[in-house]
């Protein structure tokens, strides 16, 4: 399983009506990477977890992620993939 994170949102709370979404460093937190290096894994994961603008925005540029599949919560899109 992959959980991936824009760097700048690791941390933060979203909130959206009764939805609150923890970016906990805890699940997100590893090591950073280049979004090409991201995306790799991405490829390679059978799981995958994703929060943030940036890193949503490319699954969905490289087909990883159809769009509308993604929910956002307080304007930061969230995603996830399951290969069967």
């Amino acid at each position: 399983m992959l959980a991936i994170c824009d760097a700048e949102i690791l941390g933060a709370t979203l909130r959206d009506g009764e939805i609150v979404f923890k970016v906990r460093e805890e699940f997100y937190k590893g090591f950073k990477t280049t979004v090409d290096e991201a995306l790799d894994l991405i490829r390679q994961s059978t799981i995958v977890n994703m929060v943030g603008r940036n890193i949503v925005k490319k699954a969905v540029e490289r087909g990883y992620v159809h769009p509308e599949a993604i929910l956002t919560i307080s304007g930061v899109p969230h995603a996830q993939i399951v290969k069967m």
